[in-house]
């Protein structure tokens, strides 16, 4: 009986040990997704996140064709965390400069009403 058990549960960890990760087709998507979102608020080649997000995408779908699911998702989920970034910067710049012309605005209608009196 427990020659039997003993054979049950080493067949259970041999397949266990078999058993690989599944492909993560949905990180991909998510992260192919973050990838286009960030080049649509205007992210670009010189926007160093973007073109390390997009160097990882690659080799993660290089990964995914060789069935290296682990590796492919973490790949994957590195560059959606990457993309996310790069649109974050792009974002936080085009704010900046907003309001830096906001200001110089606030500057000439001070400058304005100043001359008036």
């Amino acid at each position: 009986m427990i020659n039997r058990l003993s054979c049950t549960v080493l067949a259970l960890l041999a397949l266990a040990g078999c058993a690989s990760d599944p492909a993560p087709t949905e990180q991909m998507r998510l992260t192919e997704q973050a990838v286009a979102q960030a080049r649509a608020v205007g992210a670009n080649e010189q926007v160093a996140e973007l073109k390390m997000a997009e160097d990882k995408l690659q080799q993660a779908q290089a990964a995914m064709a060789d069935e290296a699911f682990k590796e492919a998702r973490m790949l994957a989920e590195q560059a959606e965390l990457d993309a996310r970034v790069a649109e974050a910067r792009v974002l936080t710049q085009k704010s900046q400069d907003q309001l830096a012309e906001l200001n110089k605005r606030i500057d000439r209608l001070r400058k304005q009403l100043g001359d008036l009196q």
